[in-house]
């Protein structure tokens, strides 16, 4: 194994679990179009593309959208309304998974270089990393929104990069969808694969990631 040394996080599905709190604001968004609401296991379902595909999944009801269309000014009422709810829960519900808190002080302790790199708008992922005491762990954070296009284009990964003057070949993608995989795939980067998130219902391993884990804990085996 090569030893990283920069090590890029996806955050929702990888670090937290924040279907919780993302269900609640989808729901209210929908009541407040009065429209029908959806369980949070189905939500959890519709999770890992940025915010503006969650919302165009509960206008429609279903995960598989690419060939429908939504009328415009609904969106964007639709997006105002989700965006309102989900300020005000953003860390409601949403918890770490089990050995993330010691985990990233562990790799913090080693000067690893540390990374998020998520498809959470900005002005949600900080809140949460202030909350739980993860911001002090990461030297960079890419959002959904910092950059024009968001993961699984490669783009986000390569930009942490430059900012941390880091080297691909040292570097290593930790995520649990398959928008993480072929991200890294595409830029070059090793990639490991959480097999606890919110994969749309279908097995991580389908992208051929380096190595899979079924605890964040495990990481430690892969960065020494």
């Amino acid at each position: 194994m090569p030893r990283y040394d920069t090590i890029l996080f996806d955050l929702d599905g990888t670090l937290i679990d924040s279907v919780p709190d993302l269900a609640d604001a989808i729901n209210a968004m929908l009541v407040r179009l009065g429209r029908r609401t959806f369980a949070e296991a189905t939500v959890r379902n519709w999770v890992g593309n940025g915010a503006q595909m969650l919302v165009k999944r509960a206008l429609l009801g279903r995960r598989d959208i690419e060939k429908q269309e939504i009328d415009p000014t609904l969106f964007e009422t639709a997006l105002h309304y989700f965006f309102d709810a989900y300020g005000q829960c953003v860390t409601g519900r949403t918890r770490p998974y089990e050995g993330v808190k010691e985990t990233l002080a562990w790799l913090h302790s080693k000067k690893y270089k540390m990374a998020i790199v998520t498809n959470k708008p900005e002005r949600f992922t900080y809140p949460i990393l202030e909350a739980f005491g993860f911001a002090r762990y990461f030297d960079a954070v890419i959002g959904g929104d910092t950059l024009s296009v968001k993961k699984p284009d490669p783009a986000p990964l390569q930009e942490v990069l430059t900012r941390l003057g880091a080297d691909k070949a040292q570097a290593v993608m930790v995520g649990d969808s398959k928008n993480d995989i072929l991200a890294a795939k595409a830029l070059g980067i090793a990639s490991i694969a959480v097999s606890y998130g919110y994969n749309y219902d279908e097995p991580v391993t389908r992208y051929a990631p380096d190595h899979v884990i079924d605890q964040i804990t495990a990481l430690r085996e892969y960065l020494v």
